[in-house]
């Protein structure tokens, strides 16, 4: 699937896996795409920030009883920064990672590299999903593409984490041409 990624839009996907691997995740939600989309792509015109995204999501896991990956693991006696100077070098390298969809389950898509592997949440897998299919054929998905995928779904947790800051999601979505025509 990566072979129809631009360089950008797959160090994003890799950057989102990673994310969710850090906040202790076995699955990669469509939330972790937005706060990787929010490093890379920041969207200026509406004030989005990665401080800003990841405080949401921090909010929202504590509101539903889920404690970090690095509390969790120091209560225990383990230093998540240690962990990760002992991880393979090669564990943010793009290139190193597959996004593949499952010949047996058509609707698992796993992420998978160095770092580990992450099955896509339906949300998440939709999100890849809109990006390809936005993309065109023969033409390359792009952050712009990931974010058209976020927005598609307007009741996933990255659309309310928008809304909760603030976002005009109608605006947001004309400005990157993802509006219908009214008829």
């Amino acid at each position: 699937m990566f072979t129809r990624f631009t360089p950008e839009a797959r160090r994003t996907t890799v950057r989102a896996g990673l994310l969710a691997l850090d906040h202790g995740r076995a699955t990669l939600d469509e939330d972790m795409f937005l706060l990787a989309l929010a490093e890379s792509w920041p969207v200026a015109d509406f004030a989005v920030t990665p401080e800003a995204v990841g405080t949401e999501i921090g909010n929202r896991e504590a509101a539903t009883g889920r404690a970090g990956d690095r509390e969790l693991l120091a209560s225990i006696g383990v230093d998540l920064d240690e962990v990760r100077r002992r991880l393979p070098t090669r564990r943010e390298d793009p290139l190193a990672w597959r996004l593949t969809r499952s010949r047996l389950r058509p609707l698992n898509v796993t992420l998978s590299g160095p770092a580990g592997d992450l099955l896509l949440t339906a949300r998440a897998r939709k999100v890849v999903e809109v990006a390809l299919h936005t993309s065109g054929t023969g033409s390359k998905v792009t952050g712009e593409g990931l974010l058209k995928g976020l927005l598609a779904d307007g009741s996933n947790a990255s659309v309310a984490i928008l809304r909760g800051l603030g976002v005009d999601i109608r605006g947001l979505a004309a400005g990157i041409g993802f509006l219908r025509e009214s008829a």
